[in-house]
């Protein structure tokens, strides 16, 4: 019996200290896994920008079929060429990339309202005020899982987390 009592109390003494820690690291996963996609996606616009020599478009859409003009991204985006209006998917206009709504209550916010860049042929981003920031907070808004993309006119892109280049 008295094994038994010392085994149990090491156990919950071990999740004690565990759960904290896992709870940590699979936060910490989700978070860069979503500000991950959102980077991959707007390097994929850009790589296909100049690949097909014309402007294609990265924008916040609820539907995955439009851009919905919000500069919150939380409820997915789309990456299409965009070589009639720009900023709308239109005529020979081709949906490439669609992604979903962000797992959980997370959310994806631009800076300046922006909620479409739009690459030309050369890589430069279109339609930019400077440097902007997409952040991205999870529902806790605990600011040590908050994460950011980092994006300039040139089209040079960079995550960043709290704290680190206007990541707030």
């Amino acid at each position: 019996m008295v094994e038994m009592t010392v085994v149990v109390s090491i156990v919950a003494m071990l999740l004690a200290i565990g759960a904290p820690s896992y709870r940590y690291v699979t936060t910490a996963n989700r978070v860069a896994g979503e500000i991950n996609g959102l980077v991959g996606d707007m390097q994929f616009a850009r790589a296909e920008a100049i690949k097909q020599g014309l402007p294609v478009s990265v924008c916040s859409s609820t539907n995955g079929t439009s851009c919905s003009g919000s500069s919150t991204w939380t409820q997915g985006w789309i990456v299409f060429s965009d070589s009639g209006v720009i900023g709308s998917i239109d005529g020979n206009d081709l949906v490439l990339r669609v992604q979903p709504k962000l797992s959980g209550a997370d959310t994806l916010n631009a800076d300046n309202t922006i909620s479409i860049v739009t690459f030309n042929r050369e890589g430069f981003a279109r339609n930019l005020p400077g440097t902007i920031n997409i952040s991205l907070h999870d529902k806790t808004s605990n600011s040590s899982y908050t994460r950011c993309l980092n994006m300039t006119i040139v089209g040079a892109l960079s995550t960043t987390h709290n704290g680190v280049g206007g990541c707030s």
